[in-house]
């Protein structure tokens, strides 16, 4: 750019990123804070709408109030030249959607590893009440440590806000990733993400999308009425079990589905340390990176009937870091009947203690 652009007085546009149908992306500097940042600009088109600029702002609040490490920050939002704008965290790397054009797919591990880590990031949101409406490979940004994160919150939806019966004519998503109840106009819940989840995990490990049409029209109708191809068809290293779970993730209904991403996170975590469980007797070792990279948030560790939490204490804790000691009735097996024993032998102290009284009275009487 010749001319240097600064929004608000405080951020310098310096690189283009690349663009949208709704919007530019640049690379700017903070000259406030002095650091980096992307900038996405909405086009005139939207800026112009005040009703598009009050869900904007409304939207971008939202996401402002997630913070998770598999979730893009948001800095900032404001209006300035006439254009809508939101300020978020700077990611080293590229989308997988570019990444998998360049290779076509990823082994079973990497692919797991990765969709996991979505899951973490979209399960948080969930948490939180909000539904991304957009999830795609352009939306997830790998770092060179292979870490993933999820960006373009920005038309997510507050739950609360969505009534059951709604139905529109403006079908949120992309439409080879939406699911089927998006592409028959309802309203997008978490269980809507997770089949886009899906549609990813399906593409990430075969190179191929489940459905493909010339037009968005036939798209919709694919979503919502054929059933997709074996994944197994197009990649054969890919175990049976977790082609199960992708068809399950897949279904047409969202009751069929896992209703949330955290639980389609568990589920690819538990096939994960089963599938090295499996080949640990051989040489095929999992690539370091798909352990570690998991986030703690969705690990699921078998729970022993003497490590239940003590009322109060929230079940999460069975997701706490390895080497946490949980409260366990091992520790002091009799602390509890040394109790009951105690007051069961006051109670027949008190008990004893009133017979001659009842005696004397008796006696009394007679």
């Amino acid at each position: 750019m010749a001319d240097p652009i600064i929004l608000n007085e405080r951020y310098n546009l310096e690189e283009r990123l690349g663009s949208g149908g709704m919007a530019v992306v640049y690379r700017a500097r903070d000259l406030m804070l002095e650091r980096y940042v992307a900038i996405k600009i909405l086009r005139e088109n939207y800026s112009d709408d005040p009703s598009f600029q009050e869900r904007f702002r409304q939207e971008a609040k939202a996401a402002a109030n997630l913070s998770h490490p598999n979730i893009v920050t948001v800095h900032d939002f404001g209006f300035d030249r006439g254009r809508l704008f939101i300020i978020m965290e700077l990611i080293p790397g590229t989308n997988l959607k570019s990444i998998l054009q360049r290779r076509g797919r990823m082994p079973v591990d990497e692919a797991v590893m990765l969709i996991s880590q979505a899951c973490a990031g979209v399960g948080y949101a969930h948490r939180s009440g909000l539904v991304h409406c957009d999830i795609k490979p352009h939306n997830f940004l790998i770092t060179p440590d292979l870490r993933l994160k999820v960006t373009d919150f920005g038309i997510a939806r507050a739950l609360a806000s969505i009534q059951p019966e709604e139905k529109s004519e403006v079908v949120w998503g992309s439409p080879q990733y939406f699911s089927p109840e998006q592409a028959a106009g309802g309203p997008p819940s978490p269980a809507s993400d997770v089949y886009s989840l899906g549609v990813i995990l399906y593409e990430t490990l075969t190179g191929q999308l489940p459905f493909s049409a010339e037009s968005a029209t036939d798209l919709a109708r694919l979503h919502r009425s054929a059933p997709p191809p074996s994944p197994r068809q197009y990649n054969e290293s890919i175990p049976p079990a977790l082609e199960q779970i992708i068809l399950k993730v897949l279904s047409k209904e969202p009751a069929a589905r896992y209703r949330t991403a955290d639980q389609l996170g568990r589920v690819l975590v538990t096939f994960s340390e089963q599938k090295t469980i499996g080949e640990s007797g051989s040489d095929t070792t999992t690539s370091p990176a798909v352990t570690q990279n998991y986030p703690r948030s969705i690990e699921a560790r078998p729970v022993q009937v003497d490590q239940l939490p003590p009322p109060g204490l929230s079940s999460d804790y069975v997701n706490a870091p390895k080497g946490y000691q949980p409260y366990s009735r091992s520790q002091n097996p009799l602390s509890l009947d040394w109790v009951t024993i105690g007051l069961a032998l006051l109670a027949l102290i008190a008990v004893l203690g009133l017979v001659p009284f009842f005696l004397w009275v008796y006696l009394q009487y007679q």
